[in-house]
């Protein structure tokens, strides 16, 4: 990794500023990505915005950003977006701000000649680092300690930039994307955020068996996203039809996953729902939305089976005399367990009379753990 320490005029940032909404922003002659194409929306209040112009006026000190230099004397930027954008704003007359030395309403034009001058001589204090995708996002995180707090992926976003990425964002960044309309139910967390991008990636890279930022540098430079968004609406669809009546308890489940392991066994509609019936209406099933994975593969430990309290526990210990009915030793409270004397899968409930305590040696092996 190689860092170099810039100073870089507001004057040179601004030339060749350009904003193109959602195809992204462009500063420093073209040459500085400023905002990806899709990415987060602009965040900074106008308060912070405000903030920031004040600090360059004052001629104090910004915080220092953070470039990373791509090919052909090209750059994009890693951190400091934000302040960036409020720089190239006011001086493209996006807003004025209340100038604390006179008390004025000022846009940039406002000012006379010379103070325009001096706020174009600012000078930025900018990291400009190269090195692998790795090293960069391993900085990245280092440097993430102030102001807006980035996400993992909108970390991962800031270094494994491409055509592919480009595409994704504008299936899954925006609000109101695509993957909002067809399965907002089903995803948790925030479109802008990053969550869903984070969500479908995480699932894709599971079914390539491989890890969520090698999934992203192995697509990089694909042209687009077509194919994950594919595979995304795949799976939404196979949610939808192995479990057509929606609940609220379905929201968040990592769908996607459940998908690459089960997308080929027959399942039949119509007994699953009988059978989520059923145990949304066991009071000893106290996780509900892990009855959806349950009855994918079979696992108890999805449901978080009600325990019993330790005033139960206590009272049947006393009435066995602290002797475990399968070893017939004696044992303290703490070296026992509760235990139901007819499982739960076998229709047993966690009540007072199907209890008993098993020393844990004879618990575990009754449960076969």
């Amino acid at each position: 990794m190689q860092i170099k320490m810039c100073e870089i005029t507001i004057g040179e940032v601004f030339d060749g500023y350009e904003d193109s909404g959602d195809n992204g922003v462009v500063a420093y002659g073209g040459r500085l990505n400023v905002r990806p194409a899709f990415q987060r929306e602009f965040v900074y209040k106008d308060k912070q915005r405000d903030e920031v112009i004040h600090t360059i006026r004052k001629g104090f000190p910004l915080n220092v950003m953070y470039w990373v230099k791509t090919a052909d004397d090209h750059y994009e930027l890693m951190d400091g977006q934000q302040r960036t954008l409020s720089i190239c704003q006011f001086l493209h007359g996006d807003f004025s701000i209340t100038d604390r030395t006179d008390g004025r309403t000022r846009y940039f034009h406002s000012y006379t000649s010379a103070e325009q001058e001096e706020i174009k001589n600012y000078k930025l204090m900018i990291y400009v680092c190269e090195g692998t995708d790795r090293e960069k996002l391993d900085w990245f995180k280092i440097i993430n300690i102030a102001g807006e707090q980035l996400t993992e992926q909108e970390l991962r976003n800031a270094i494994y930039t491409g055509t592919w990425l480009s595409d994704a964002k504008r299936y899954f960044s925006k609000t109101g994307c695509p993957a909002y309309k067809i399965a907002g139910d089903y995803l948790s967390g925030s479109a802008i955020r990053q969550d869903y991008l984070q969500t479908v990636i995480t699932w894709a890279s599971d079914r390539d068996g491989t890890g969520i930022e090698d999934y992203m540098a192995e697509h990089r430079h694909d042209p687009d996203a077509h194919e994950i968004w594919l595979y995304f609406k795949s799976v939404t669809d196979w949610v939808m039809a192995i479990f057509p009546k929606y609940r609220r308890e379905m929201k968040g489940i990592e769908w996607g996953i459940l998908y690459n392991k089960f997308k080929d066994v027959p399942l039949n509609p119509s007994e699953l729902e009988n059978k989520i019936i059923d145990l949304m209406t066991d009071d000893d099933v106290t996780k509900k939305s892990g009855i959806y994975e349950y009855l994918l593969d079979g696992k108890e430990k999805h449901l978080s089976i009600r325990n019993f309290s330790q005033s139960q526990m206590r009272t049947q210990y006393e009435k066995q005399g602290g002797f475990c009915p399968k070893c017939l030793k004696h044992y303290e409270l703490t070296e026992m367990e509760g235990d139901h004397i007819t499982p739960w899968s076998a229709g047993g409930h966690t009540t007072p009379d199907n209890l008993q305590m098993l020393c844990k040696d004879c618990n575990r092996r009754k449960s076969g753990k």
